[in-house]
């Protein structure tokens, strides 16, 4: 089974977006990959378009203050992932209206759907719990973030 520590690197948490807009968050969001070494900066505008491309589609702003942008490019072998919070919040066409301010960016490979979907729900699985989400988004710092990623992954293995 797939845990927050095996998509979300510690140096790919960002506890204070600054991006204004959706195109912006983005950005941010695969540049911190290519930042950390899990992208490759000649897949960086390919990644860019493959992401915006799947928000054409329909927003992956799912509503409750969370967006899971989401996005499968050819150059990726491993799933990768971004945990970014913007306390401002980002307008980001969400389902319920309202500004997002917890995103989890997941990029996968193509060949490998089952890993995308089964990182979906897992993703899905703890932002539905309206704890796990007041708890992210009130989050002290970045090192408070990664230590609630941690305990989720550790509370999942007792469940399973």
């Amino acid at each position: 089974m797939i845990r927050f520590r095996d998509f979300i690197a510690p140096t790919a948490v960002i506890d204070e977006l600054e991006a204004q807009s959706k195109n912006e968050l983005l950005v941010t969001m695969v540049d911190v990959l290519v930042a950390t070494g899990q992208v490759r900066q000649e897949t960086r505008k390919g990644i860019l378009k493959a992401l915006q491309e799947r928000e054409k589609l329909g927003s992956t702003g799912i509503g409750q203050s969370v967006a899971i942008p989401h996005a499968k490019h050819p150059s990726i072998k491993k799933i990768v992932g971004v945990l970014g919070r913007s306390r401002e919040g980002v307008e980001f066409d969400a389902l319920d209206g309202k500004p997002v301010h917890l995103f989890f960016l997941v990029i996968s490979n193509q060949n490998s759907p089952s890993d995308h979907l089964e990182c979906l729900a897992y993703i899905s699985k703890y932002l539905r719990d309206d704890n796990f989400r007041r708890f992210l988004l009130n989050a002290r710092d970045k090192a408070e973030i990664i230590e609630l990623l941690a305990e989720a992954d550790e509370n999942s293995l007792i469940k399973d």
